[in-house]
């Protein structure tokens, strides 16, 4: 146990405050300081939805763009949204901080949500009102109109690429991984983290929406710019509370230098034994905190579990944490010595990296650590790939689901439900799965998989994908069936309202939260662990990267189709009549673009090689600390997932 105000205080993860110094865990870090991280979270999220939600609309009602271009648009801006982070994580990492990178970019937020909110407010920046049917008819936006509303829009893209990849990590740096019980409560924190998202997407698909639609686009950008001003100074009040990584650098840069040795030493010989290798001491990383790598020769190969050392932590905790580790460790091994033979030419490659040749150039000799940093940086990269087309699936909730509902009945009473609140169900459903999936399938799955997560991260991400197929086939009947109300009543040129009620929407936005449960959710999990520790925020870009180019590929499938489907006379399957259009053919297109993913991700799932995560021996670790468990359990021996060791 940690002494209060002894030298066991301080942390040993290398945080430290604003000035340098460091920190002792009584005194920073923790849930106090993640109650300020959080508060802006949910906050955060009600601007960044509180635009997105019903911005098709904005772009359609007030704006006068039609079916394609409002849908491009919309994702186009998303897709970017959610592409800077990669910008703001190397900003922080390599040069400003965390923290500094987060304060800065907050501002621009805010700026460009005040701008934002000017636009849609003051008359003479948006076009007049138009009551035509076809709102191609309608007088356009001038280009002074479109430059301030846009330029406001990608303001926000500036903004949100340094708040979103640092703001959690920057709670998750508030717990000392080197403390087994602060190991624990970092678990906890992704939690709540979730419920924050999850309470500020809900206020702004419900709320916010329903005063954009009912009450005015001034109060309805009004209120969560408000939000997000009173959010940034509760997370600047926290400041005397934080801890902070010192920036190690760009991961960019130490991914490039592995890359540029390696093609410089292509015709150097790999020495059989990986001690010839060249290699910090490990006193080196214990100074800093950080952790070091032993070396293996491929992507999929397995090192041996060395024991945690930490400069301040003495002897006894890293012999506990081995203790635990690495009867688990040798139990799901497969190659911990004999690799020599070798799979993977790419891989065998980068470790001429690390080949010494006697040269200190940085450019021309890498340690062991700083390649397998590379290595696991991109046997992720299959990954995300996989993990694009359901982000194009998501991008559809906030475009052409919506434009479906504008044309159905939205009454209950005197009420009219805005088209896009239904996203608010997707939220609903998302956090009623991840309940139940804690809570009854991951306890049943264990049982029978001997697996402590119940199944594996790769496994809960196949289940979602699979989900996405039958939303799209779902979405695909149900508009069928529309169009056949619509040619029933006679609304299909004219593009009326087809008399059946916007509820019949419902099954593809809850089943898309249901797929959320078992994909993003895991896909946002699988980017943080299997990152190496000095690449957290690289990593956690990855989740955010497939998001934006699943956004950039729903803005390329809708302008190709729409062009495709016109040639040679044809009607086209997306107008800017909706009654007209054959979203029916388009959402089936999806789900047979779904199945082709399904089968990439099979393959490259049955090929993939877990890196060992402390967090999946949590509970053992727990037990041990406590005296009930033994180093090992049965269950624990009995695991399928197969892990790469850490030295650490």
């Amino acid at each position: 146990m940690a002494i209060e105000n002894g030298d066991d205080d301080y942390t040993q993860d290398g945080t430290v405050d604003l000035k340098g110094n460091p920190v002792r865990r009584s005194k920073r870090g923790g849930w106090t300081a993640c109650f300020f991280v959080v508060v802006y979270e949910v906050f955060e999220r009600m601007a960044y939805y509180g635009i997105s939600s019903n911005l098709v609309i904005y772009l359609t009602e007030k704006l006068h763009q039609g079916t394609v271009s409002s849908a491009n648009n919309v994702t186009n801006w998303v897709g970017t949204i959610w592409m800077t982070p990669i910008l703001g994580a190397y900003v922080a990492d390599a040069h400003l901080g965390r923290y500094i990178t987060f304060v800065i970019a907050s501002a621009i937020y805010l700026f460009g949500m005040s701008l934002l909110t000017l636009a849609v407010s003051v008359p003479g920046l948006k076009p007049p009102h138009c009551v035509e049917s076809d709102v191609t008819d309608c007088k356009k936006a001038s280009t002074l109109q479109l430059a301030i509303f846009y330029g406001a829009l990608y303001t926000l893209t500036v903004g949100t690429g340094g708040t979103k990849p640092n703001i959690s990590t920057i709670g998750a740096d508030q717990f000392d991984d080197f403390d087994p019980k602060e190991k624990g409560h970092k678990l906890s924190f992704f939690n709540w983290w979730m419920f924050s998202i999850f309470f500020g997407t809900l206020f702004a698909n419900t709320i916010l929406v329903y005063i954009q639609d009912n009450v005015g686009w001034t109060l309805g950008y009004g209120l969560p710019t408000a939000g997000l001003a009173i959010s940034i100074m509760i997370f600047l009040a926290g400041t005397p509370f934080y801890r902070h990584k010192v920036p190690s650098g760009s991961p960019f840069t130490r991914m490039a230098k592995v890359i540029v040795a390696a093609l410089r030493k292509w015709n150097t010989p790999i020495p059989n034994d990986p001690k010839e290798l060249y290699e910090l001491d490990l006193e080196e990383y214990a100074k800093k905190g950080k952790f070091r790598i032993d070396s293996t020769p491929t992507l999929r190969g397995k090192m041996e579990f060395s024991i945690l050392y930490s400069k301040n932590a003495g002897e006894q905790f890293p012999a506990i944490f081995a203790q635990i580790l690495m009867p688990i460790v040798h139990q799901q091994s497969f190659c911990l010595k004999d690799c020599s033979t070798g799979e993977g030419f790419f891989s065998g490659f980068l470790n001429k990296a690390c080949v010494k040749t006697g040269s200190k150039d940085p450019w021309m000799s890498c340690s062991v650590t700083q390649v397998e940093e590379t290595k696991q940086m991109l046997r992720m990269l299959p990954i995300l790939i996989a993990t694009i087309v359901p982000s194009t699936m998501i991008a559809q909730v906030n475009t052409l689901f919506v434009k479906q509902g504008t044309t159905l009945d939205r009454g209950i009473g005197n009420f009219h439900i805005p088209p896009a609140s239904l996203a608010g169900f997707v939220t609903l459903s998302m956090l009623i799965s991840v309940v139940v999936y804690d809570r009854f399938f991951v306890p049943t799955m264990r049982r029978l998989t001997k697996n402590p997560r119940g199944i594996s991260l790769l496994q809960r991400m196949g289940i979602g994908l699979v989900f996405h197929i039958f939303i799209m086939v779902i979405a695909s009947l149900i508009e069928r069936r529309r169009l056949g109300v619509a040619k029933d009543h006679g609304v299909v040129e004219s593009g009326g309202h087809v008399p059946l009620s916007i509820f019949i929407l419902l099954p593809q936005f809850v089943l898309m939260g249901t797929a959320d449960a078992f994909l993003d959710v895991a896909k946002i999990e699988f980017f943080y662990d299997q990152a190496p520790e000095s690449m957290k925020s690289l990593g956690t870009s990855y989740s955010m990267t497939s998001i934006g180019i699943g956004n950039f590929l729903s803005s390329f499938l809708l302008s190709t189709v729409s062009r495709i489907t016109k040639k040679h006379g044809h009607h086209g399957w997306i107008l800017n009549n909706i009654n007209a259009s054959h979203l029916d053919y388009y959402y089936a297109f999806f789900a047979i673009l779904n199945l082709l993913n399904f089968f990439f991700f099979l393959v490259i799932n049955k090929y993939y090689v877990y890196k060992a995560e402390v967090s999946d021996s949590m509970e053992v670790l727990e037990g041990q600390l406590r005296g009930m468990a033994p180093a090992a359990t049965d269950q624990e021996e009995s695991r399928g997932d197969r892990i790469t060791g850490y030295v650490i």
